[in-house]
């Protein structure tokens, strides 16, 4: 639909949420009233690091929103949709960053300045890197992975000198709690298998070698360790890879999936993976015990 996509960050967003509930708080370092040291400090608005901020801010964000005309997404709750005759405008909501697109430039005006008349809002442009994510906009379409941060996390565990392979896997690997094995540096094995969580985002390929040696973070042993190096291996590999959305594409859904009956060393229990196609392009994925 030819849909540019544009991002803006509210600043400090969960001071705009109110709360409903009664919250008292300290008085805080350099804001003492000393003729009233046994007092406390009654909340009107969230702060940070508050149990009820993000709520808060949510709640007042969606009210407003709605007012306005926007519908509130029955599923994703933090997207929001708004048509005007043919033209459609769609708000997606993470946090205290908003990314928003629209088939016509007056309704992405028109979002802009309702949202910087009520919020304190700076615009930053076309979408180009977000929560991790890069995102490249072409008159063919849009490709999204995260190259930057997978050369940032090969780098943290001192990878790059590593030989690259072009498997992630080996389709006989089956591990299991190796309890006779070497132990391994817990913190190092948890480490690197958190980095390596947030890659599959933009990469299907790997997200089952993942969760299989996330099994293991509780006492790693050094067979574990030996196949998520492998892993980063195959990524020095294939930093470049992601997902691609074709302009061209037919919008006609496709599933697949597959299962390994009883195939868990451990508990004989079995994995199955499906993934969905919208035409050519890759839209949900997932790869269960």
């Amino acid at each position: 639909m030819n849909f540019k996509l544009y991002q803006m960050d509210v600043k400090s967003a969960f001071l705009n949420g109110f709360i409903q509930e009664e919250v008292f708080v300290e008085q805080p370092p350099g804001f003492e009233d000393f003729e009233k040291l046994d007092h406390f400090f009654k909340l009107h608005k969230a702060l940070y690091g508050l149990k009820q901020a993000l709520r808060a801010w949510y709640e007042r964000l969606s009210k407003f929103l709605v007012e306005k005309g926007y519908v509130r997404g029955s599923i994703d709750t933090t997207l929001f949709i708004k048509r005007y005759l043919n033209e459609l405008i769609i708000v997606q909501i993470s946090m205290d960053d908003i990314v928003f697109g629209a088939t016509n430039e007056v309704l992405y005006n028109n979002f802009a300045k309702e949202m910087q008349g009520e919020f304190e809002m700076s615009m930053m442009g076309e979408l180009k890197y977000f929560l991790g994510l890069q995102i490249k906009h072409s008159k063919e379409g849009i490709f999204i992975n995260q190259e930057r941060y997978t050369q940032d996390m090969l780098k943290k565990f001192d990878m790059l000198k590593l030989k690259p392979i072009s498997t992630p896997m080996s389709p006989s690997t089956k591990l299991d709690l190796d309890e006779k094995g070497k132990n391994v540096d817990q913190k190092l094995y948890r480490g690197m298998i958190g980095s390596v969580l947030n890659l599959i985002a933009s990469r299907l390929d790997i997200q089952f070698n993942v969760y299989l040696c996330a099994k293991f973070q509780s006492q790693p042993k050094e067979s574990h360790l030996t196949t998520i190096k492998i892993i980063f291996r195959y990524l020095l590999e294939t930093q470049t890879l992601g997902i691609w959305y074709s302009r061209e594409s037919i919008l006609r859904l496709v599933r697949y999936s597959d299962a390994d009956f009883a195939s868990s060393k451990i508990d004989r229990k079995n994995t199955s993976g499906t993934c969905q196609f919208l035409g050519s392009m890759l839209v949900s994925w997932s790869s269960k015990k």
